[in-house]
């Protein structure tokens, strides 16, 4: 054909591609599909992580140039072990798509690129989490009530932390050192924490509010029995 019309080869190449991707013949022509969308299998456990992992350190963007928006969440150095659990979670909520890790300054990026980020992560809206209400709809609360646990542990491995307080105490005059474990989780979104304290009272956890210099976005849990909870399924960052 090319050579009786007398075009190059790649010309007749491209209008046979053309005229399959009309047709919607080309292999992948539909691209990744999507749980809402097109019905696809959800990873909830994993969903349910990565939601809080979200919610936490995590944002979606568009940048000029890309045709597609990505989500990220960022992750430090210090902790391999929590960026590794973000790229696992995140390869299995998208098993289509491919899941990378961009080098920055004493942290990784693990990101994901995908035209259906809106529709998994309904919360993006321009502007910052804080600034703006931020609620789950059903179908992500009832994922959430499904595995509480992952979605406590995607928040704190983003916003949260387990820590030692110690002090010491005269006891027979001897002094001894006492330390008492304890978790926080740290967000200036009132919603983000109430999400966080909601899950945590359905789990039987209690918690209290930790004002620092005027502001309540610290959320502690103290008592020996829920730090052992917590230890049980979350347990010191990685």
């Amino acid at each position: 054909m090319a050579r009786g019309l007398g075009v190059p080869l790649g010309t007749v190449s491209y209008w046979l591609h053309m005229d399959r991707a009309k047709r919607g013949e080309c292999p992948g022509s539909h691209g990744p599909t999507c749980p809402r969308c097109d019905g696809r299998p959800l990873d909830a456990a994993a969903y349910s992580y990565l939601l809080g992992q979200y919610l936490g350190d995590g944002h979606i963007s568009h940048y000029s140039g890309h045709r597609v928006p990505n989500l990220m969440i960022t992750c430090a150095d210090a902790w391999p072990g929590i960026a590794d659990e973000t790229e696992q979670a995140m390869q299995a909520v998208f098993p289509d798509n491919r899941v990378c890790r961009v080098r920055r300054t004493g942290c990784h990026n693990v990101k994901v690129y995908s035209k259906h980020l809106a529709c998994l992560f309904p919360q993006h809206a321009p502007g910052k989490k804080h600034d703006r209400k931020i609620t789950l709809e059903p179908w992500q609360q009832q994922i959430v009530d499904a595995y509480p646990w992952e979605f406590i542990r995607g928040l704190i491995h983003s916003d949260g932390c387990r820590i030692t307080n110690w002090t010491t105490r005269l006891v027979a005059g001897e002094r001894k050192r006492y330390e008492s474990p304890r978790y926080f989780f740290t967000n200036k979104s009132d919603c983000i924490r109430q999400l966080y304290t909601d899950t945590l009272d359905k789990l039987g956890i209690t918690w209290t509010h930790c004002t620092r210099h005027g502001n309540p976005y610290n959320i502690s849990v103290a008592r020996k029995a829920d730090v052992a909870l917590m230890d049980a399924h979350v347990g010191p960052k990685h």
